[in-house]
């Protein structure tokens, strides 16, 4: 398990929210939990932390819900940003206070290039071409 249970809940909320707001809907805490099987309550918190890291918006009201604004300019890294830190990209793999090129632990040289391909990686991947691909059925979310 690379990412936490809360960002694996992020990303697949996300994607389900995104998919959604391409179809001009906003979609409420229960549904969303539903259709990534998380628990209500657990998802009700990521999904207010998304919003306040300006990942996904919300309204109140009659119409109300959450929904992606501009998921072409959003990208996995922001999620995991949003709800892990930058951790997963910059912290010692064993713990160490310092670890760095130039005080490195004995893992470091292994995993850098690891972290640094993990961190290219999701920069790349836009929650539109999860979206895209999720519409495909080429993947589902619960």
């Amino acid at each position: 398990m690379i990412l936490s249970k809360s960002c694996e809940y992020a990303i697949r909320a996300t994607v389900y929210i995104a998919d959604k707001s391409r179809k001009n809907e906003k979609v409420g805490i229960i549904e969303v939990a539903k259709a990534i099987g998380s628990p209500m309550p657990f998802t009700g918190k990521i999904l207010q932390t998304l919003v306040r890291k300006k990942i996904l918006s919300s309204a109140k009201g009659p119409n109300g819900g959450f929904y992606v604004e501009n998921g072409q300019s959003l990208f996995l890294i922001d999620i995991i940003r949003a709800i892990d830190g930058n951790g997963l990209f910059t912290a010692c793999v064993l713990g160490l206070e310092k670890c760095s090129a130039t005080e490195p632990c004995p893992m470091h040289d292994q995993v850098k290039p690891i972290r640094d391909t993990l961190m290219i990686e999701f920069s790349k991947q836009s929650v539109n071409e999860l979206v895209h691909d999720f519409e495909k059925n080429k993947y589902f979310l619960k």
